[in-house]
């Protein structure tokens, strides 16, 4: 394409275009059925630039046209309560679930590094001797030890803040990272198990195991599921990136990346759920039985609120992308 001539063939389009934008609020009947016309024919022009010559300068000036004219044609949308209804009990379900053959393999893989890692640690001292001195050691595992003391040792509703912050940004990187090929979300998948492992090694060497596993089922069987969560929803984007299947790569990755931005939001709220059973739950003094009741309960919701109403919006059609018209205008150009 000549993109000279293609521009001094529709300049005078979307010049006019931009007048009517000006005096929007002063249209007539006739004149909002042109910045309409105006409008589509702009979309278009852009796709068609975007996709055959690409010009800095002239496609960001359309973006801005186009955006304008959306505007204007639309109007401002605020956020609802509709909005809210139908991301908890559509969109951010449907995401999960559609990602589910990604971190359902992630959890299971990662317990089971994790509770290797504990049962190597566990079993050789030497290893043990390698994390801390013997006496550092017995100052962790002991009854009222470190590992005890860390969910009481500070107020509960800023132990619950400081822990939902660390978990929502950790299971945010595993989004965002995800794009470089999966390979920085597998480290932080590591790390999580071999914290965990250090932590089942020891206690179970001091023969304190059934403590050990009292303190962190109650919130960690829901927090462990948000980050494999999005730890599976990670690597699945950077797989996008390999194989986009029957979408262009660039309209697979937007798609992908959209829902997982979605994901993000909702897994904050799944992690302050969490967050507030680590703060007030844990070091609270029910029988170890009502506190590991509270943490298998909190999970069977998730996975049911994933299962049944993310499977439900997925056959109806859901994807967790943001609905159609939030999405940046894209047309169809011949080859």
């Amino acid at each position: 394409m000549d993109l000279d001539v293609f521009v001094s063939a529709h300049r005078a389009e979307w010049d006019r275009l931009d007048a009517l934008l000006r005096r929007q609020r002063r249209l007539n009947g006739a004149e909002a059925d042109e910045l309409v016309a105006l409008y589509q024919r702009t979309a278009t022009h852009l796709s068609l630039i975007q996709s055959s010559a690409p010009d800095p300068q002239l496609t960001g000036r359309l973006s801005q046209l186009v955006a304008r004219a959306r505007s204007a044609v639309t109007g401002t949308r605020r956020a609802s309560w509709r909005d809210v209804t139908h991301f908890l009990g559509n969109s951010f379900p449907a995401a999960v679930y559609r990602a589910r053959h990604w971190w359902v393999p992630t959890a299971l893989l990662s317990t089971a590094v994790g509770i290797l890692l504990g049962w190597w640690i566990g079993t050789h001292p030497e290893v043990q001797a390698s994390i801390a001195a013997p006496s550092q050691l017995r100052q962790l595992t002991r009854p009222g030890g470190e590992y005890e003391t860390y969910y009481s040792s500070h107020p509960a509703a800023a132990f619950s803040a400081q822990v939902w912050t660390n978990n929502a940004q950790a299971a945010a990187m595993c989004l965002v990272l995800g794009v470089f090929l999966g390979l920085p979300v597998l480290w932080i998948l590591f790390e999580n198990m071999l914290n965990l492992g250090v932590g089942i090694g020891l206690m179970s060497s001091a023969g304190r195991l059934d403590t050990f596993l009292g303190l962190i089922l109650p919130h960690g069987l829901l927090e462990l599921t948000a980050v494999f969560v999005a730890a599976g929803t990670g690597m699945r984007l950077g797989w996008t990136l390999i194989d986009p299947g029957p979408r262009s790569r660039r309209t697979a990755l937007a798609e992908e990346g959209r829902a997982a931005v979605g994901m993000a939001i909702g897994l904050a709220l799944v992690l302050f759920v969490s967050g507030a059973i680590e703060g007030f739950v844990t070091p609270s003094g029910l029988p170890t039985w009502a506190r590991i009741g509270i943490g298998v309960i909190a999970e069977g919701t998730f996975l049911s609120y994933v299962y049944v109403l993310g499977g439900r919006a997925v056959r109806a059609g859901e994807t967790g992308d943001v609905e159609a018209s939030e999405r940046s205008s894209t047309v169809p150009t011949a080859a």
